[in-house]
């Protein structure tokens, strides 16, 4: 079977006020409609850490501060496979302003499951719950 290449992707977990921001895919992307925690692909000479920063500056306009690194989920999609690669964060407080999103929402962690999830964001907020409320 001939090697996989797999496109790093970096995604936040923004946590705030005991809540956690989600955001929902737009009509045109893949994924459509579904949602997902705040990200994207890390870049060439970038470190995960960088590319973290820089996305959710673009995509929200808010700086966040990375707490901690999860363990990165490989997923494969029909069309790509990917390795996200899950952070903690929390974030300045400024207002979240959805550049990329259709919206997005602050929600407790008992309501991660009432909406529908892109595959690979599943097995990152299945991962954070056991991780930190256990």
């Amino acid at each position: 079977m001939p090697d996989i290449f797999l496109i790093p992707v970096c995604c936040a977990i923004i946590e705030h006020e005991g809540k956690v921001l989600i955001a929902q895919r737009h009509a045109h992307t893949s994924n459509a409609y579904y949602w997902e925690f705040p990200g994207g692909k890390q870049e060439e000479n970038e470190s995960a850490e960088e590319c973290l920063i820089r996305e959710i500056r673009e995509e929200l306009s808010v700086k966040i501060h990375i707490k901690e690194q999860l363990k990165p989920v490989v997923h494969h999609y029909p069309d790509k496979s990917i390795e996200l690669i899950p952070f903690v964060c929390n974030y300045d407080g400024s207002p979240v302003k959805p550049e990329e999103h259709k919206k997005v929402l602050w929600i407790q962690i008992e309501q991660f499951g009432d909406f529908q999830w892109s595959a690979a964001d599943v097995k990152v907020w299945e991962q954070y719950i056991n991780r930190f409320r256990k």
